[in-house]
């Protein structure tokens, strides 16, 4: 898992990008940035996803608009380099179909089901601590 996540990483941080920047590929506000960014982050406290946000702002890849609705509320959505960011993980994505290369789609499909069988648990696991 660690050699994996190594892989995985350093490929996209080549771009200048982390994981959890994916949160952001379609407009959201920030509190279902912050669901999205928990996904690939042990913890998504408002500082860290601030920080996040702000460091994803500052490179000129998201935006960050009020909302009409709700002045509170801040609409996070992709910019105009979209292209870049869709371009680092098409690169992302053939770099981990080749890590995966070695299994037939059977095997694929069965990772992907125990793999889905073992976060579910997982998650009702975190819920009862």
């Amino acid at each position: 898992m660690r050699a994996l996540t190594r892989y995985a990483a350093a490929g996209i941080e080549e771009t200048g990008l982390g994981l959890s920047d994916s949160a952001c590929w379609k407009p959201c506000c920030t509190k279902a940035f912050a669901r999205q960014y928990d996904r690939t982050n042990r913890r998504s406290d408002p500082g860290s996803i601030s920080i996040a946000v702000d460091r994803l702002f500052a490179k000129g890849l998201v935006s960050r608009v009020e909302s009409a609705e709700d002045r509170r509320v801040r609409i996070v959505a992709l910019t105009h380099a979209q292209g870049f960011i869709a371009s680092a993980f098409r690169k992302h994505s053939g770099q981990m179909r080749r890590v995966f290369s070695e299994l037939s789609p059977e095997e694929l499909r069965g990772l992907e089901v125990a793999l889905k069988r073992v976060g579910k648990r997982a998650a009702a696991l975190m819920e009862e601590s």
